[in-house]
């Protein structure tokens, strides 16, 4: 997987063997990035269950000031701070290793935030319980934005 634009336009972002990460498709991405491009520049990001990272970075490239990453499974938090690490972007992340739902019970490094990406496992209730949370935590910014991703087939999370 590559970044799709701005400054880090064509870095490979490496994703965990296995699958237990489904990574968002380059043209999920590219869609998704210019809905939201307007609110990147200067933008404080939570990629919640990070994974690879894709969606923070690809944030970072096109002009977020810096992001937050919450993942759980510590093999693919090593990929992720391996990715970050290689991409000279350290000094713009906050890795924090742990459960998203979790995390949000207390203020969140790095926040508040503008974008808040939720990319769950499909077909569990994390979407709907990240969203209850956030609600009821200074985590995001007001007016700020949330992007949630589920499985076509899976019911629409509502809050």
């Amino acid at each position: 997987m590559r970044v799709i634009a701005g400054r880090l336009k064509g870095s490979v972002i490496r994703t965990p063997a296995g699958i237990s990460v489904r990574p968002t498709y380059d043209r999920v991405r590219e869609s998704l990035f210019s809905i939201i491009e307007p609110h990147l520049e200067g933008a404080a990001v939570l990629d919640l269950f990070g994974g690879s990272g894709s969606l923070g970075i690809e944030s970072l490239s096109r002009g977020a000031v810096r992001a937050t990453f919450v993942e759980i499974d510590p093999a693919v938090f090593g990929v992720l701070r391996e990715n970050v690490e290689r991409l000279e972007l350290t000094r713009h992340c906050r890795l924090v290793r742990g459960d998203a739902i979790a995390v949000l019970s207390r203020a969140v490094p790095g926040g508040p935030f503008d974008i808040v990406f939720v990319d769950p496992p499909y077909s569990s209730d994390l979407a709907g319980r990240a969203l209850e949370r956030l609600a009821a935590s200074p985590s995001l910014s007001d007016g700020g934005l949330v992007v949630v991703e589920r499985a076509s087939e899976d019911a629409p999370v509502e809050r």
